[in-house]
Protein backbone atom coordinates (compact mmCIF):
# COMPACT_ATOMS: atom_id res chain seq x y z
CA UNK A 1 0.00 0.00 0.00
CA UNK A 2 2.22 3.33 -1.28
CA UNK A 3 0.72 7.12 -1.21
CA UNK A 4 -1.38 8.32 -4.06
CA UNK A 5 1.40 8.99 -7.05
CA UNK A 6 1.00 12.24 -9.17
CA UNK A 7 -1.53 10.43 -11.55
CA UNK A 8 -3.69 9.27 -8.56
CA UNK A 9 -3.42 12.97 -7.06
CA UNK A 10 -4.50 14.45 -10.00
CA UNK A 11 -7.56 11.79 -10.41
CA UNK A 12 -8.60 12.82 -6.64
CA UNK A 13 -8.25 16.48 -7.60
CA UNK A 14 -10.56 16.26 -10.25
CA UNK A 15 -7.99 17.07 -13.00
CA UNK A 16 -9.43 14.53 -15.53
CA UNK A 17 -8.21 16.36 -18.41
CA UNK A 18 -4.56 16.87 -17.23
CA UNK A 19 -4.68 13.15 -16.59
CA UNK A 20 -5.97 11.77 -19.94
CA UNK A 21 -3.31 14.02 -21.64
CA UNK A 22 -0.86 12.39 -19.79
CA UNK A 23 -1.95 8.88 -20.33
CA UNK A 24 -2.42 9.64 -23.83
CA UNK A 25 0.94 11.26 -24.33
CA UNK A 26 -0.36 14.47 -26.18
CA UNK A 27 3.03 15.89 -25.93
CA UNK A 28 1.48 18.90 -27.54
CA UNK A 29 -1.53 19.68 -25.45
CA UNK A 30 0.85 18.31 -22.38
CA UNK A 31 3.14 21.70 -23.63
CA UNK A 32 0.31 23.93 -23.68
CA UNK A 33 -0.50 23.07 -20.19
CA UNK A 34 2.52 23.07 -18.71
CA UNK A 35 1.71 26.09 -16.31
CA UNK A 36 -1.17 24.11 -14.72
CA UNK A 37 0.99 21.03 -14.49
CA UNK A 38 3.59 22.97 -12.54
CA UNK A 39 1.25 24.10 -10.22
CA UNK A 40 -0.05 20.77 -9.80
CA UNK A 41 3.35 19.10 -8.96
CA UNK A 42 4.10 21.95 -6.50
CA UNK A 43 0.81 21.06 -4.67
CA UNK A 44 1.39 17.36 -4.70
CA UNK A 45 5.33 18.66 -3.48
CA UNK A 46 3.62 20.13 -0.34
CA UNK A 47 0.51 17.66 0.22
CA UNK A 48 1.97 14.68 -0.95
CA UNK A 49 0.06 11.35 -1.62
CA UNK A 50 -1.05 10.19 1.89
CA UNK A 51 -4.99 9.67 1.51
CA UNK A 52 -5.98 11.27 5.05
CA UNK A 53 -4.28 14.71 3.74
CA UNK A 54 -5.39 14.48 0.04
CA UNK A 55 -8.55 14.03 1.05
CA UNK A 56 -8.87 16.84 3.91
CA UNK A 57 -7.31 19.06 0.53
CA UNK A 58 -10.04 18.77 -1.32
CA UNK A 59 -12.68 19.10 1.14
CA UNK A 60 -11.35 22.48 2.58
CA UNK A 61 -8.73 23.55 0.42
CA UNK A 62 -6.28 24.69 3.24
CA UNK A 63 -2.73 24.22 3.30
CA UNK A 64 -2.74 25.07 7.22
CA UNK A 65 -4.65 22.01 7.74
CA UNK A 66 -2.58 19.92 5.55
CA UNK A 67 0.15 20.73 7.60
CA UNK A 68 -1.63 19.93 11.22
CA UNK A 69 -2.71 16.30 9.55
CA UNK A 70 0.83 16.16 8.47
CA UNK A 71 1.96 17.08 11.64
CA UNK A 72 -0.11 14.80 13.45
CA UNK A 73 1.10 11.38 11.15
CA UNK A 74 4.46 12.24 11.85
CA UNK A 75 3.44 12.44 15.96
CA UNK A 76 1.26 9.24 15.82
CA UNK A 77 4.75 7.81 13.56
CA UNK A 78 6.86 8.60 16.96
CA UNK A 79 4.67 7.20 19.17
CA UNK A 80 4.21 3.61 17.24
CA UNK A 81 8.07 3.79 17.51
CA UNK A 82 7.20 3.76 21.43
CA UNK A 83 4.70 1.21 21.50
CA UNK A 84 6.31 -1.41 19.04
CA UNK A 85 9.84 -1.29 18.72
CA UNK A 86 12.71 -2.85 21.52
CA UNK A 87 12.64 -0.23 24.20
CA UNK A 88 16.61 -0.09 23.44
CA UNK A 89 16.19 0.32 19.29
CA UNK A 90 13.60 3.29 20.16
CA UNK A 91 16.23 6.18 20.19
CA UNK A 92 18.30 5.08 17.70
CA UNK A 93 15.15 4.58 15.28
CA UNK A 94 13.82 8.28 16.13
CA UNK A 95 17.99 9.53 15.16
CA UNK A 96 17.76 8.17 11.86
CA UNK A 97 14.38 8.93 11.05
CA UNK A 98 14.63 12.33 12.45
CA UNK A 99 18.03 12.86 10.00
CA UNK A 100 16.59 11.64 7.19
CA UNK A 101 15.87 15.10 5.88
CA UNK A 102 19.45 16.88 6.35
CA UNK A 103 20.88 13.97 4.83
CA UNK A 104 19.06 14.26 1.20
CA UNK A 105 19.88 17.69 1.70
CA UNK A 106 23.52 16.64 0.82
CA UNK A 107 25.07 16.72 -2.70
CA UNK A 108 25.90 13.51 -2.16
CA UNK A 109 22.90 11.61 -0.85
CA UNK A 110 25.07 8.20 0.66
CA UNK A 111 23.41 7.75 3.99
CA UNK A 112 26.72 8.05 6.38
CA UNK A 113 26.01 7.06 9.93
CA UNK A 114 28.59 9.15 11.66
CA UNK A 115 25.61 12.30 10.63
CA UNK A 116 23.76 10.57 12.78
CA UNK A 117 25.87 10.66 15.88
CA UNK A 118 29.59 11.09 15.73
CA UNK A 119 31.24 8.17 15.81
CA UNK A 120 28.32 5.96 14.95
CA UNK A 121 28.78 2.76 13.31
CA UNK A 122 26.79 0.60 11.17
CA UNK A 123 26.48 -2.11 13.48
CA UNK A 124 25.00 0.14 16.10
CA UNK A 125 21.96 1.21 13.91
CA UNK A 126 21.36 -1.99 11.35
CA UNK A 127 18.22 -3.06 13.54
CA UNK A 128 16.98 0.25 13.85
CA UNK A 129 17.07 1.25 10.43
CA UNK A 130 15.62 -2.78 9.81
CA UNK A 131 12.80 -1.73 11.43
CA UNK A 132 11.74 1.90 9.50
CA UNK A 133 11.98 -0.38 6.40
CA UNK A 134 10.18 -3.17 7.27
CA UNK A 135 7.60 -1.32 8.42
CA UNK A 136 7.45 0.88 5.17
CA UNK A 137 8.38 4.22 6.54
CA UNK A 138 11.83 4.33 4.57
CA UNK A 139 12.69 3.04 1.72
CA UNK A 140 16.34 1.92 1.43
CA UNK A 141 17.91 2.04 -2.37
CA UNK A 142 21.28 0.57 -2.65
CA UNK A 143 24.12 1.51 -5.09
CA UNK A 144 25.53 -0.62 -7.98
CA UNK A 145 28.68 -1.31 -9.29
CA UNK A 146 27.83 -1.92 -12.12
CA UNK A 147 24.94 -1.75 -14.52
CA UNK A 148 24.57 -5.17 -15.92
CA UNK A 149 21.76 -7.71 -15.83
CA UNK A 150 20.30 -8.16 -13.11
CA UNK A 151 20.88 -5.27 -11.24
CA UNK A 152 20.65 -7.01 -8.06
CA UNK A 153 23.78 -9.09 -8.14
CA UNK A 154 25.60 -5.82 -8.50
CA UNK A 155 24.50 -3.61 -5.66
CA UNK A 156 26.68 -2.84 -2.62
CA UNK A 157 24.84 -3.16 0.45
CA UNK A 158 27.29 -0.77 2.64
CA UNK A 159 26.47 2.85 0.25
CA UNK A 160 22.39 3.22 -0.23
CA UNK A 161 19.99 6.36 -0.03
CA UNK A 162 17.11 6.64 2.54
CA UNK A 163 14.13 7.78 1.42
CA UNK A 164 10.56 8.39 3.11
CA UNK A 165 7.21 7.00 2.39
CA UNK A 166 5.90 10.57 1.44
CA UNK A 167 7.11 13.84 -0.09
CA UNK A 168 4.58 15.88 2.04
CA UNK A 169 5.65 14.28 5.35
CA UNK A 170 9.63 15.38 4.18
CA UNK A 171 8.70 18.79 3.55
CA UNK A 172 7.05 18.92 7.39
CA UNK A 173 9.84 17.32 8.56
CA UNK A 174 12.12 19.84 7.16
CA UNK A 175 9.90 22.60 8.05
CA UNK A 176 9.39 24.25 4.28
CA UNK A 177 5.84 26.54 4.87
CA UNK A 178 3.31 26.92 2.42
CA UNK A 179 4.92 30.20 0.50
CA UNK A 180 8.53 28.29 0.20
CA UNK A 181 6.51 25.49 -1.87
CA UNK A 182 3.96 27.02 -3.36
CA UNK A 183 4.55 30.74 -4.72
CA UNK A 184 7.03 31.73 -7.11
CA UNK A 185 10.09 29.53 -8.06
CA UNK A 186 11.33 29.16 -4.50
CA UNK A 187 10.30 25.27 -4.72
CA UNK A 188 13.48 24.99 -6.90
CA UNK A 189 16.16 26.92 -4.64
CA UNK A 190 14.97 25.74 -0.94
CA UNK A 191 15.32 21.73 -0.53
CA UNK A 192 15.08 21.59 -4.56
CA UNK A 193 16.90 18.63 -4.40
CA UNK A 194 15.65 16.37 -1.79
CA UNK A 195 12.21 16.93 -2.69
CA UNK A 196 12.52 16.31 -6.36
CA UNK A 197 14.43 13.22 -5.74
CA UNK A 198 11.92 12.01 -2.87
CA UNK A 199 8.97 12.53 -5.71
CA UNK A 200 10.75 11.00 -8.27
CA UNK A 201 11.58 7.81 -6.02
CA UNK A 202 7.99 7.68 -4.64
CA UNK A 203 6.68 7.32 -8.54
CA UNK A 204 8.91 4.95 -9.35
CA UNK A 205 7.62 2.85 -6.27
CA UNK A 206 4.25 2.72 -7.56
CA UNK A 207 5.23 0.91 -10.93
CA UNK A 208 4.83 -2.59 -11.04
CA UNK A 209 7.76 -4.99 -11.63
CA UNK A 210 10.55 -2.85 -11.72
CA UNK A 211 14.09 -3.19 -9.29
CA UNK A 212 15.17 0.59 -7.95
CA UNK A 213 19.30 1.25 -7.54
CA UNK A 214 21.17 4.31 -8.21
CA UNK A 215 25.19 4.18 -9.54
CA UNK A 216 27.97 5.88 -8.99
CA UNK A 217 31.80 5.58 -10.47
CA UNK A 218 34.50 4.63 -7.73
CA UNK A 219 36.77 7.14 -8.63
CA UNK A 220 35.21 10.65 -9.30
CA UNK A 221 32.10 12.24 -8.47
CA UNK A 222 29.92 11.10 -11.46
CA UNK A 223 26.41 9.18 -10.00
CA UNK A 224 23.34 8.82 -11.50
CA UNK A 225 20.50 9.44 -9.04
CA UNK A 226 18.10 6.28 -9.72
CA UNK A 227 18.78 3.61 -12.17
CA UNK A 228 15.89 1.04 -12.50
CA UNK A 229 15.62 -2.29 -13.84
CA UNK A 230 12.32 -3.28 -16.16
CA UNK A 231 12.35 -6.74 -17.65
CA UNK A 232 15.61 -7.10 -19.52
CA UNK A 233 15.79 -3.07 -19.95
CA UNK A 234 18.35 -1.55 -17.82
CA UNK A 235 17.25 2.40 -17.25
CA UNK A 236 19.56 5.32 -15.87
CA UNK A 237 17.61 8.19 -14.56
CA UNK A 238 19.59 11.95 -13.63
CA UNK A 239 16.59 13.69 -11.86
CA UNK A 240 16.78 17.75 -12.56
CA UNK A 241 14.53 20.14 -10.51
CA UNK A 242 14.81 22.90 -12.42
CA UNK A 243 14.61 23.25 -16.13
CA UNK A 244 17.96 21.83 -16.45
CA UNK A 245 19.31 20.39 -19.71
CA UNK A 246 22.97 19.65 -18.74
CA UNK A 247 23.31 15.80 -17.58
CA UNK A 248 27.01 15.69 -17.33
CA UNK A 249 27.24 12.22 -15.38
CA UNK A 250 24.35 10.75 -17.83
CA UNK A 251 26.44 11.91 -20.34
CA UNK A 252 30.10 10.14 -18.77
CA UNK A 253 27.67 7.00 -17.74
CA UNK A 254 26.32 6.74 -21.53
CA UNK A 255 29.73 6.89 -22.66
CA UNK A 256 31.09 4.27 -20.50
CA UNK A 257 28.70 1.72 -20.96
CA UNK A 258 26.61 2.75 -24.32
CA UNK A 259 23.07 2.34 -22.69
CA UNK A 260 20.67 3.24 -24.97
CA UNK A 261 17.78 4.07 -22.78
CA UNK A 262 19.13 7.16 -20.85
CA UNK A 263 16.14 9.70 -19.38
CA UNK A 264 16.96 13.24 -17.63
CA UNK A 265 13.65 14.17 -15.73
CA UNK A 266 13.48 17.96 -15.19
CA UNK A 267 11.00 20.71 -15.63
CA UNK A 268 11.88 21.37 -19.43
CA UNK A 269 9.47 19.92 -21.71
CA UNK A 270 9.51 16.43 -23.21
CA UNK A 271 12.39 16.03 -26.53
CA UNK A 272 14.73 13.30 -27.45
CA UNK A 273 18.24 13.62 -28.75
CA UNK A 274 20.85 10.93 -30.20
CA UNK A 275 20.97 9.65 -27.05
CA UNK A 276 19.06 10.52 -24.25
CA UNK A 277 15.44 11.61 -23.42
CA UNK A 278 13.74 14.19 -21.33
CA UNK A 279 10.27 13.44 -19.49
CA UNK A 280 9.16 16.15 -18.02
CA UNK A 281 8.67 15.36 -13.61
CA UNK A 282 5.11 15.37 -14.24
CA UNK A 283 5.01 13.00 -17.03
CA UNK A 284 7.15 10.46 -15.14
CA UNK A 285 4.74 7.66 -14.55
CA UNK A 286 4.70 7.18 -18.06
CA UNK A 287 8.61 6.44 -17.99
CA UNK A 288 8.02 2.98 -18.98
CA UNK A 289 5.73 3.42 -21.68
CA UNK A 290 7.99 5.81 -23.40
CA UNK A 291 11.23 3.87 -23.27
Amino acid sequence: MYPLNYKEFLMALGEKELLRLLQEKDLELIKVFKTKYIETLKQYYFIGGMPEVVYNFIENRDYKQVREIQNKILYSYEQDFSKHAPNDVVPKLRMIWNNIPSQLAKENKKFIYGLVREGARAREFELAMMWLIDCGLVYSISRISKPDLPLAAYQDFNSFKLFIVDTGLLGTMAGLDEKTLLEGDNIFTEFKGALTEQFVLQQLKSMKDISIFYWSAEKSKAEIDFIIQNENKIIPIEVKAEENLQAKSLKAFYEKYNNKNCIRTSMSDYREQEWIKNIPLYFINELLSLI
